[in-house]
């Protein structure tokens, strides 16, 4: 399993869900309706949650190299979230301090913050931005900016009145719910793309993705990665063990 595969599992993990599930379709847009109405509707539509387990299964490819995985994943929102792949082999554990992980293939760990994370995708980032961005949510606060919207591709298209000045973003919102059907984010002076779709499911009542797909584009590298969420239940006492084996080399990352 490559490093970067790892980095990746350790980002991308997060989603709620429980037993009952189906796919989540259809809505359509009013032409009428304000964009603090979107912004509204989008943020009073969010679902909470205590904890959650279940399995997920990744797909990478970065254009040479395809790798899949099925791993087991628990978390406590807003707190931590821990990752274990069959064996045991890799583990990773996330605060909103620091990624942690080690892969007992290869003997090595990190153990750092989420600096790397915010070079890889372009945009600062932290354990609240990660966790919206698997959640369905807007990456960054819309409620702190002013946006336009327009209705476009069936959902209403959201974009920053004031562009940014190292980046640029673009939010697309499915009109029945008011979840974010993709999310972009630019830096054209660094040559950088993120892009992430998303198809959703109704879980005894709740809205939460049923898959993500995440495109990382890096001057000519491409990187993506799709996830499938399955099993997974809400709600359940949990713990979380990790602790680096002694003796593995550290990853320092450059």
């Amino acid at each position: 399993m490559s490093k970067q595969l790892m980095f990746f599992i350790s980002l991308m993990l997060l989603v709620v869900a429980c037993k009952s599930t189906k796919n989540v379709v259809g809505g359509e847009v009013d032409d009428s309706i304000s964009t603090k109405k979107i912004i509204a509707n989008h943020y009073g539509n969010q679902e909470d949650f205590k904890t959650l387990r279940g399995k997920v299964k990744i797909d990478y490819f970065n254009g040479k190299d395809r790798q899949g995985i099925s791993v087991s994943l628990r978390m406590e929102k807003d707190k931590v979230i821990w990752i274990s792949a069959p064996l045991g082999v890799v583990k990773a554990h996330i605060t909103p301090e620091k990624v942690s992980f080690y892969n007992k293939l290869q003997g090595e760990y990190f153990d750092g913050d989420f600096s790397f994370l915010s070079e890889l995708l372009g945009t600062e980032l932290d354990f609240a931005s990660v966790q919206n961005l698997l959640l369905g949510n807007a990456i960054l606060d819309m409620r702190k900016e002013k946006f336009t919207s327009k209705v476009a591709d069936g959902n209403y298209q959201l974009k920053p009145r004031k562009a940014k000045e190292l980046f640029l973003l673009l939010f697309q919102l499915e009109p029945k719910y008011f979840k974010i059907a993709t999310q972009e984010v630019l830096q054209p002076e660094e040559n950088r793309f993120l892009s992430a779709e998303y198809t959703y499911q109704d879980i005894s009542g709740k809205i939460f993705p049923n898959s993500v797909k995440v495109v990382a584009l890096d001057k000519k590298d491409r990187t993506t990665i799709d996830l499938d969420f399955r099993n997974l239940e809400l709600d359940k006492a949990l713990n979380f063990p990790f602790k680096i084996p002694k003796g593995y080399e550290e990853i320092i990352l450059k």
